[in-house]
């Protein structure tokens, strides 16, 4: 729920009230990745993709400073604020002490090696549909990235959305193994499917929410409410967006729309992300979004 939250405050004290009675959560089974070996060059595209650093990275870091994921930055939601969090491989301040399925189970299940939920600001639904070799290729790059000490900041939540245990009924409602769009014979629509619902995440802004908090998957990519309370998060339904592949291509390499305007907010650092991958990727979640029905 990075940027697209907008919850019904109080239909998420329910929620709330009665996740006191879930039990922590429960990692995943990593034994599945064990004989993998990490390509971190791989892995860098999957970083990248992934727009890690877009909200990890320092407030108003530049160029390779982005590569520090030292935290830091603020999510506003109705129910309080949230604060990205120290992911650097330093040991103390960051996650440089976890194990591989520490970082798989936090990744695809939103389960901290405390055995704590992860609140779902972390995209976690969206990234539970990484390959496993993605995941593997992802953490093989994150030895190579520099640690930073600066200290995880506390979210700012007040009661009782400060009740983690609550997430676990909000997870029992709403994270599914299953994908908005059925499989495609295209290879390249498959690819778009892949970048989009997983990795890129676009639904979490893009699709509206239900009074708490969950994807109204029925209206997939139709537009949200902008969190900051300016504007709206626009559709990306064909009915919507109505600019050709190469248009849509174009604008993720450089920002520039048809109607010669440029990104704003947050998807600046998404073009700057889909910008460095390959022009194949771009092509692909064109493609995806065209065959949207």
């Amino acid at each position: 729920m990075r940027r697209g939250l907008s919850l019904g405050a109080l239909g998420l004290a329910v929620v709330a009230a009665a996740g006191v009675f879930v039990t922590g959560a429960t990692p995943i089974d990593s034994s599945p990745l064990a004989d993998r070996i990490g390509d971190p060059a791989r892995g860098e595209t999957v970083f990248i993709a992934s727009g890690c650093a877009s909200c990890h990275a320092a407030p108003d870091a530049e160029g390779d400073a982005k590569r520090v994921l030292a935290g830091g930055q603020r999510f506003a939601s109705d129910f309080g604020t949230f604060l990205a969090p120290n992911i650097s491989p330093d040991p103390d301040a960051g996650i440089g002490s976890w194990t591989l399925g520490e970082f798989a189970s936090a990744v695809t299940a939103g389960v901290s090696p405390e055995g704590q939920h992860y609140y779902p600001a972390f995209p976690y639904t969206a990234y539970m549909h990484m390959t496993d070799q993605d995941v593997v290729d992802l953490w093989a790059f994150w030895q190579t990235l520099p640690a930073d000490a600066t200290p995880s900041q506390p979210h700012e939540l007040g009661f009782p959305f400060n009740i983690r245990r609550s997430v676990g009924v909000w997870k029992m409602l709403y994270m599914t193994d299953d994908w908005v769009v059925p499989a495609a014979d295209s290879p390249e629509i498959e690819r778009g499917r892949y970048l989009v619902e997983a990795l890129a995440h676009c639904g979490e802004c893009h699709t509206p929410r239900d009074a708490l908090g969950g994807l109204d998957r029925g209206n997939w990519l139709g537009g949200a409410p902008n969190p900051t309370g300016r504007g709206e998060i626009p559709s990306l339904r064909p009915d919507a967006l109505t600019w050709g592949t190469t248009e849509i291509a174009y604008y993720l390499e450089t920002g520039f729309t048809p109607e010669f305007d440029s990104a704003g907010g947050h998807m600046v650092a998404v073009v700057e992300n889909f910008a460095k991958l390959p022009a194949s990727d771009r092509a692909a979640v064109a493609a995806y979004l065209k065959a949207l029905e």
